[in-house]
């Protein structure tokens, strides 16, 4: 079984921008790449897990998230960093309902799980809001990081809040 590197997108990947669509207004989080390069390097695949309800709410399309993610991933691709999967929930409950894949439900990463052949107990998950790290304790993961850069979090469900990337995987190496 594999072991996944579970990141959310806006806050993690990229700078939080509100409904982030377009390539020019998309802007890395300074040690992504280290981050993954270093979990791939330990044997974990790296997948991606992000709500998107920029989508229900008719800001972009499917179409525009397709195009965004593509050029995303040629990104990761370029620095030898391979993105196994992008799960994505397109839903809001105030207008679509609830659904199980929108966080803090665990559909996006118990798809991957299924889909992938991953060991989630051995898994981990970073998130930059408590609804990510909720996802991941959700679907029955160990290891849970919250992102705040701006170190306002003080309390959270995660198991160590991190507002530099590299506080993650600095301690490993």
């Amino acid at each position: 079984m594999n072991r996944a590197l579970f990141l959310d997108r806006d806050g993690v990947i990229n700078v939080e921008k509100d409904y982030l669509y377009k390539i020019e207004d998309f802007e890395f989080i300074d040690g992504i790449f280290e981050l993954c390069r270093y979990y791939q390097k330990q044997g974990f695949i790296i997948v991606v897990v992000t709500n998107q309800s920029g989508i229900v709410r008719d800001y972009y399309t499917e179409e525009d998230f397709a195009i965004l993610t593509s050029w995303m991933l040629e990104e990761f691709s370029s620095k030898d960093i391979d993105i196994k999967k992008v799960y994505y929930c397109p839903h809001h409950p105030d207008i679509s309902g609830e659904c199980r894949c929108r966080k803090p439900n665990p559909g996006m990463l118990l798809q991957a799980a299924e889909e992938l052949n991953i060991d989630l107990k051995n898994s981990i998950i970073i998130g930059d809001k408590e609804r990510d790290v909720l996802a991941g304790i959700n679907a029955g993961l160990t290891t849970t990081y919250l992102f705040d850069e701006s170190n306002r979090i003080k309390v959270s469900k995660a198991n160590k809040i991190v507002s530099k990337l590299e506080d993650i995987y600095s301690v490993n190496t």
